[in-house]
């Protein structure tokens, strides 16, 4: 099969990017793939990191790609669409997580579809966890130019159905990322990250928005003894003065390090090598490519009884769900996997389990079974 994958590719950053070379990799073991990507992906007004691109000390995964698609410019959407047909593909795939893609992957879809190529959609979200007026009009749009749509959990099928209940729908659990390297000795690993040895290690790590809660995190910390360090990693994609002042103001203030920065893929590993456990504090969800990369370290879970966050952690064992997304029912469960005999080793015995089935052979095997059946 020729497969032609439109969405963002090396240089652009990120774990949208990482998941798209790893799909990218595993579909090409057994087909012609080619890769089109982002002349510009977003207007830098709406991009609120430092930059959209990967830097030297980043060893994201290089694909080569065609820089196609200026998603603010209009007049590159047909030139787009029409280099995608040049290639003859049989099955166009894009990535879709937020309403500005709309307009521009939508029109692409339209015109490519027309060909009797089929159009399917990989969806990270398709209600926004922050949302505006706009996002049901443009998802709309997109959604109708596609001939069929994978949901990575339930929650964003049931999203996906309550705006287009027509619209033909799998669901692939999110594979695992596996391109990080391996885990380092534990005590490096604190040594680099400047932590104390012989402590419980957590960590909240990913991009810093106001959705997932690293303010009920910082009072959840506070709640705990000096026997417990917290290390916050990740870009703020919003003001961090309020978090510093919650950190400023804790008890526990002494205990917590902050890298208030994007972690490029070289340092991921000392993160997780160092924790204990990953604490995903989350007002709402649908699903998180941070489980992804906790699950590749061996690293358990709390998170918040939202969205699919339940399913991936709470019915699998590998982690422990609060009941709410409050400092005191995180902390109660922080205070459980430390306390209760043996819940961490089968915690981790579980996530090898699911290191198993959620393969990305396994994930490009259910998309393509779906490309072909639509």
């Amino acid at each position: 099969m020729r497969i032609a994958i439109l969405s963002t590719f090396y240089p652009l950053r990120g774990g949208i990017a990482q998941f798209n070379a790893d799909l990218y990799n595993e579909l090409g073991k057994s087909h012609t793939v080619k890769a089109f990507t982002f002349s510009r992906q977003y207007p830098q007004f709406l991009f609120p990191g430092k930059t959209q691109y990967v830097t030297s000390d980043d060893n994201a995964v290089p694909v080569d790609s065609d820089p196609v698609l200026d998603t603010a410019n209009p007049f590159t959407w047909g030139r787009c669409a029409d280099a995608i047909i040049r290639w003859k593909p049989d099955l166009l795939v894009m990535k879709y997580w937020m309403s500005w893609f709309g307009p521009s992957l939508g029109y692409v879809a339209r015109r490519v579809r027309k060909t009797g190529c089929k159009t399917v959609s990989i969806l990270d979200n398709v209600i926004p966890h922050e949302k505006r007026f706009f996002d049901a009009p443009l998802t709309n749009y997109f959604l109708s130019g596609c001939s069929g749509h994978i949901a990575m959990c339930r929650e964003v099928s049931e999203d996906l159905l309550s705006l287009s209940p027509e619209a033909r729908c799998t669901i692939l659990p999110h594979p695992l990322y596996n391109h990080f390297g391996s885990a380092i000795p534990r005590e490096a690993a604190e040594d680099r990250l400047g932590l104390p040895h012989g402590k419980r290690n957590l960590l909240f790590f990913g991009l810093i928005r106001d959705y997932k809660g690293l303010d009920i995190l910082i009072d959840a910390f506070s709640l705990l003894d000096d026997s417990y360090t917290l290390t916050i990693a990740g870009e703020p994609y919003e003001s961090f003065e309020k978090y510093g002042k919650a950190i400023s103001l804790s008890p526990a203030k002494d205990r917590i390090r902050v890298f208030p920065r994007y972690i490029p893929d070289s340092e991921v590993k000392d993160f997780f090598s160092a924790a204990d456990l990953a604490v995903l504090p989350y007002r709402s969800a649908t699903q998180s490519g941070i489980s992804s990369i906790a699950y590749n370290f061996d690293v358990p879970l709390v998170v918040t009884d939202t969205g699919g966050l339940k399913a991936t952690v709470g019915k699998t064992g590998t982690g422990l769900v609060a009941e709410s997304a409050e400092a005191g029912a995180i902390a109660r469960e922080i205070r459980r996997f430390f306390s209760e005999p043996g819940l961490g080793s089968l915690c981790r015995e579980n996530i090898r389990k699911e290191k198993e089935r959620l393969s990305w052979a396994s994930f490009a095997r259910g998309l393509t079974d779906f490309a072909q059946s639509l």
